[in-house]
């Protein structure tokens, strides 16, 4: 997953963010009426104080539930035969029933047993720092008393009329200090307008006054819109991208998922949503939270009792955070609202061993390395000068675990969390061998602290950005229509913005060229996002090299990834020659250069590395 933004000392971080905010282009913030001019992007996920809160919490608690949790995961047709979906939550479709039948269900919906304080207060005990709540999913069942239609949790159904979960949840999590996240299913089965194109339009205004209700009647921090499912859902790149801009209008802190047009994108939203998948090496180009069911289905099931245990959760936590990403642990609370208690009962051990020992330094704030490659006896986090490797095969007496380095560091000092055991590092230039002298303090993962130094960084230097040329032709034929500079290459111009209100929307190209220094020597990685033809040279060096469509030969976790990788050796103090060139000729235009390396995390190039061609 995404690496951590820790490799910098504090200062020098807190310095460029500073920076890159001070020197954000003017078009940065979604125009009301957006055009040629427009970029959609925000900001830098990676580094913007806007996502801090998600990239430090890393776990958090999913919930699914809604009317569909009535069928308990079963429906038994007048015949006496049964539909059991693998997916509770889509049993509507799913078991072909009929709107009757899916609303006399929910007239009898009655989660009179949720109890947002009791849960808010598992999932805290559970190390989990935020909750993301169904609001409404694909059947288009309102958890909230909405005004936009009846088919709601307060007007069908037979809970108590005079309360709101969300609103109770809400309080809950600010009295707990976790933070609120609402899920919103962005295609839905009841209403009307929604699956004739004709009238879809109609639907989209629906769609959005219930957002408004979302967003401003109870202020989540995230929403996590999903626009993915069925291919035959019916939900468009196009819908997505008129939802997406509208929910920043609303709040411009919002973080938002990257579903909004049901591709999952990388093009989309603040971070990318890999679902029942932990990938073995950091996604690249943007930020990641793997969602993933504490058993099989996301939505109750009454005969999925095949809950993950323990350790296997423990587990995938560790993964996702080595790997710089979130890890959103679902649970589908029962018909009358209430968390199973094999499930609380798994959360509860989690918890126990996050916050047992001090394992939380391990996880809150940590990320991906970069400086080790990950080892087969378990997962390696870091926190700025911190190393946390957690080992769940515990080497025999005397053994040591071994580290590759993928870049030079010392290690100053090492210990065992929870254990007054020597433990003894040699380092043998290419690789570290960890010999602990006691046993296992855990045995989920057992968590050896290693105190590291790396050679010097230097400071942000006073860079502006880039000298930049746009031209109204996919070719960079000609003279450019538009020169200046930009502070950093982060743009999503989509289908309807462009470079600048003098570029036309739909066709474009653009060069940007100067100088880049760095802040250590090392091998570094540049990161080209964009769906177009892209050409980056540095130093001469032609790093990214496509001069047509990208046919995502860089395989990613979800697809549609659009990401291309190049690597060069840099020296720290010298000023590196730098192109890079974007071609493109319809269709969704965007262009994001990044770069990663093993003392830094990956990020939008800030501009005070960054020179225009003098």
């Amino acid at each position: 997953m995404s690496r951590s933004p820790h490799r910098w000392s504090a200062a020098a971080l807190a310095l460029a963010a500073v920076l890159t905010v001070l020197s954000a282009p003017a078009q940065a913030r979604p125009a009301a009426q957006p055009g040629p001019g427009t970029n959609f992007v925000v900001d830098d996920p990676f580094t913007s104080l806007r996502a801090r809160w998600w990239r430090t919490d890393r776990f958090g608690l999913f919930l699914h539930l809604g009317a569909y949790t009535q069928f308990e995961g079963v429906h038994t047709f007048p015949d006496g035969s049964t539909c059991e979906p693998d997916h509770a939550e889509h049993i509507w479709n799913k078991c072909g029933l009929s709107t009757e039948v899916y609303e006399e269900h929910a007239r009898k919906f009655n989660p009179a047993g949720f109890d947002a304080d009791a849960i808010v207060r598992l999932a805290k005990a559970a190390g989990q720092r935020y909750v993301v709540f169904t609001a409404k999913h694909h059947d288009g069942y309102a958890m909230w008393p909405t005004k936009v239609n009846t088919f709601n949790l307060r007007e069908m159904s037979a809970f108590d009329r005079t309360r709101d979960l969300i609103a109770e949840l809400k309080q809950a999590t600010e009295k707990h200090g976790l933070d609120l996240a609402l899920y919103y299913g962005a295609w839905d089965l009841h209403d009307p307008d929604y699956a004739d194109p004709a009238t879809r339009p109609k639907y989209l205004e629906r769609m959005k006054a219930q957002l408004k209700e979302l967003v401003t009647g109870y202020r989540p921090k995230m929403l996590w819109l999903d626009g993915s499912g069925r291919s035959n859902s019916g939900w468009t790149e196009q819908d997505g991208l008129v939802i997406e801009p509208y929910l920043r209008e609303l709040d411009p802190k919002l973080l938002i998922n990257n579903r909004a047009r049901g591709t999952q994108s990388y093009l989309d939203g603040d971070f990318t949503t890999p679902e029942n998948t932990l990938p073995d090496q950091p996604v690249t180009g943007v930020p990641a939270e793997t969602c993933m069911s504490i058993n099989g289905t996301w939505g109750y099931s009454k005969n999925d009792t095949d809950f993950k245990p323990a350790s296997e959760l423990t587990r995938h936590l560790l993964t996702a955070t080595s790997q710089g990403g979130n890890y959103l642990l679902n649970v589908g609370p029962d018909a009358n609202g209430r968390i199973p208690a094999a499930a609380a009962a798994r959360l509860t051990e989690v918890g126990q061993w996050i916050q047992g020992k001090g394992h939380s330094r391990a996880i809150y704030g940590a990320g991906g390395t970069g400086l080790v490659a990950r080892p087969a006896w378990g997962t390696v986090t870091r926190a700025e000068n911190l190393l946390y490797a957690a080992v769940r095969d515990w080497p025999a007496a005397g053994s040591a675990l071994e580290l590759t380095k993928a870049a030079p560091f010392s290690v100053t000092s090492a210990r065992v969390l929870g254990s007054a055991q020597p433990v003894t590092v040699t380092d043998t230039g290419d690789r570290l061998r960890i010999t602990p002298t006691g046993k296992q303090t855990n045995p989920i993962a057992t968590v050896v602290e290693l105190t590291i130094e790396q050679p010097a960084t230097s400071q942000p230097g006073d860079g502006t950005g880039l000298t930049a040329e746009f031209w109204t032709n996919p070719d960079l034929h000609g003279a450019p229509a538009v020169t200046r500079t930009d502070p950093s290459v982060n743009y999503d111009w989509r289908l309807l913005g462009s470079p600048a209100p003098e570029i036309p929307a739909g066709t474009h190209s653009a060069r940007w060229s100067g100088t880049i220094t760095v802040p250590t020597t090392a091998t570094y990685e540049f990161i080209a996002v964009s769906p177009d033809a892209v050409r980056l040279t540095v130093n001469g060096t032609e790093l990214i090299g496509a001069q047509t469509r990208y046919e995502k030969s860089y395989k990613q976790t979800v697809p549609n990834s659009y990401v291309r990788l190049g690597r060069i050796h840099l020296t720290a103090g010298t000023a590196h020659q730098i192109t890079l060139e974007h071609k493109q000729n319809s269709g969704i235009a965007a262009m994001k250069l990044l770069w990663a390396s093993p003392y830094l995390g990956q990020q939008v190039i800030p501009a005070a590395w960054l020179k225009p061609r003098g």
